[in-house]
């Protein structure tokens, strides 16, 4: 089965939040404006490292700040916003951003739920995780993996 770079049900750009407490937040997002838990992925230690929820046509995506990731939660220096961007190509665009004065947060590389992904800062400050979809996984096998991966 072919892989689309851009996965199904999903557009080409997402709003990615950090945010401290992500459970209430996706709680809150669910009463107040009908969202649906897609997944939520956690660290060992149970902190939210990846949810996504889908409102309307839209997904939206939440990590709980944490060391090594460039978002931090509202109210301190930094931002607490980025853009997940699929495109069809990652190698080749986060290149382009890099020759265009961006600066390099995590190389390109591949990564266990399927996607081959970078984050880079541009040159006004915001954090953007450039990816393309490069196998077809379900959330069991994400899940599976996530636990091979962190031990547990």
């Amino acid at each position: 089965m072919a892989v689309d770079p851009i996965p199904h049900g999903q557009h080409s750009l997402t709003a990615y939040l950090a945010v401290e407490d992500a459970r209430s937040a996706i709680q809150f997002y669910k009463d107040a404006f009908g969202a649906v838990e897609i997944y939520v992925g956690e660290s060992p230690s149970g902190r939210i490292d990846h949810a996504e929820l889908k409102i309307g046509g839209s997904s939206l995506v939440l990590t709980e700040p944490s060391e090594g990731n460039p978002l931090v939660s509202g109210g301190q220096p930094g931002t607490s916003v980025g853009l997940r961007l699929y495109i069809e190509d990652v190698d080749k665009h986060f290149a382009q951003a890099l020759q265009r004065g961006a600066r390099e947060f995590s190389p390109v590389k591949d990564l266990f739920y399927g996607d081959r992904s970078g984050t880079l800062v541009d040159p006004f400050g915001h954090v953007w995780i450039v990816c393309t979809r490069t196998e077809n996984l379900t959330v069991e096998e994400i899940q599976e993996r996530a636990k091979k991966l962190y031990g547990g």
